[in-house]
């Protein structure tokens, strides 16, 4: 059964958010869109992803942005 239908974030972990967003924008636009040194300095994947799985602020930004922009980024 699924618990968070109304959940546009259901289904879709922290890893495919980054991707879709740093392929979609890439580093520099969201360094621009969210300043946060993972996305600013010596940027990747996964030193973004171990930020923000620790960093509950800065994940929050990032799913907003994602939420907002999902249209065009999964077309």
């Amino acid at each position: 059964m699924d618990n968070q239908p109304y959940n546009p974030l259901h289904g879709i972990n922290l890893k495919t958010i980054v991707t879709e967003l740093e392929a979609h924008f890439g580093f520099d636009t969201l360094g621009k869109e969210i300043k946060i040194k993972c996305f600013t300095d010596n940027p990747s994947i996964q030193s973004s992803l171990k930020f923000l799985r620790k960093t509950p602020w800065a994940r929050e930004k990032v799913e907003q942005l994602y939420i907002k922009n999902k249209h065009k980024i999964r077309g």
